[in-house]
């Protein structure tokens, strides 16, 4: 008589990947997301209760703090939707938070250096050469790719860090503002170097609509274009996009200028509307929220829209939870790192299955 026992088991690629599961991946990460980290606040000696109401509920309770949440998601959005295109191309630009600082950085240069210029063209003016900013630091990483092979992942990641200090140059020398108490920051920007607002009384401002445009153009761009098209076949299949005449540095390029541009579009427009002048606090972490943002929508424009909206809601509930239920800003950053990583597990499920590798039989009387 034999008997055969289970081994370990194996991932065994699906035919196709299941539709219905894939679109039910992110909320089964969430949910795992909140659970595993109930745990966590349990053994933290925090109330689970207040702060998940305060990290997923709260946000959503008033126009006040809803209305912050929109405010977040302009940027997360735009940086994300840039970012996404890159990665469906299997170029990973992890720079973008870099990106969005060169792209303040370019941006404050007109109402630092002219602070009594007036007009309405000063906002777009800034909002263009963010966009110049962030496209030109996100180039220095696609020339090292492109003429040197160094690995896009890691060049950006370090330009990010190049970038920030940049930034402390700036604000504690040439443009500290003199009056500013010795603060590390710039001089506080005229009325027409700010963005409009949308909706009055909030913060709300324009951002958000060049988001929402950006990620028409982006849906546009990756389904109706012959550009987007060849960028997904060099993703999907390098060998055949090469075969086909498809030149991968093209494609290193025009991925990441996209990627800074709209890494360096939505700096912009956070030094030229919620904060009004150039602060070290710019590098909020937007630019590494992104990538949670645009994996999380599933690398897809419409996906991407819903996730942003979600992350910002978690920016606004993770400082609600500091306030009410003391939780450190470790815990929210765990939060948002488990997502990913939750997301990423329930996403493996629906292109692979599991299957049991049969261990050697084995033969008793």
């Amino acid at each position: 008589m034999s008997r055969t026992f289970l081994g370990l088991p194996r991932l065994v690629r699906r035919e196709r990947a299941s539709l219905a599961a894939t679109l039910l991946a992110p909320p089964i990460a969430l949910i795992i997301t909140v659970i595993l980290n109930l745990g966590l606040y349990v053994v933290m000696g925090r109330d689970p209760a207040a702060v998940v109401y305060a990290m997923l509920i709260e946000p959503f309770v008033s126009w006040a703090s809803f209305s912050e949440v929109l405010l977040k998601t302009g940027p997360l959005l735009l940086i994300a939707q840039g970012l996404a295109i890159g990665f469906r191309a299997k170029v990973f630009n992890i720079g973008a938070e870099g990106q969005f600082v060169l792209g303040a950085i370019f941006a404050s240069a007109i109402p630092i250096w002219w602070p009594g210029a007036t007009g309405q063209w000063i906002w777009p003016a800034m909002l263009l050469l963010g966009t110049i900013g962030g496209a030109f630091w996100a180039s220095l990483t696609a020339f090292w790719r492109v003429r040197l092979n160094a690995n896009e992942i890691l060049v950006s990641l370090m330009l990010s860090f190049v970038a920030v200090q940049l930034l402390n140059y700036l604000l504690l020398g040439p443009w500290k503002d003199p009056n500013g108490f010795n603060f590390p920051q710039s001089v506080m920007f005229q009325y027409d170097a700010m963005v409009p607002n949308l909706v009055e009384g909030t913060r709300v401002n324009v951002s958000l609509i060049l988001a929402l445009l950006l990620s028409i153009a982006a849906w546009v761009f990756i389904q109706k274009s012959f550009i987007g098209y060849k960028l997904q076949v060099g993703g999907l299949a390098p060998r055949a996009a090469s075969y086909a005449g498809f030149r991968e540095s093209r494609a290193i390029w025009l991925s990441l200028l996209i990627g800074g541009a709209a890494a360096g579009l939505a700096g912009a427009a956070e030094v030229a509307g919620p904060l009004g002048q150039l602060q070290r606090s710019i590098s909020t972490g937007y630019g590494y929220a992104a990538i949670i943002v645009a994996y999380l929508g599933g690398l897809h424009p419409i996906g991407i829209i819903i996730s942003a909206i979600v992350m910002a809601a978690l920016y606004i509930g993770g400082d609600n939870a500091m306030v009410s239920a003391n939780l450190p800003v470790a815990a929210v950053r765990v939060f948002q790192g488990s997502l990913l990583l939750a997301y990423l597990v329930a996403i493996a499920f629906t292109r692979y299955r599991l299957a049991w590798r049969p261990a050697a039989a084995r033969s008793a009387t």
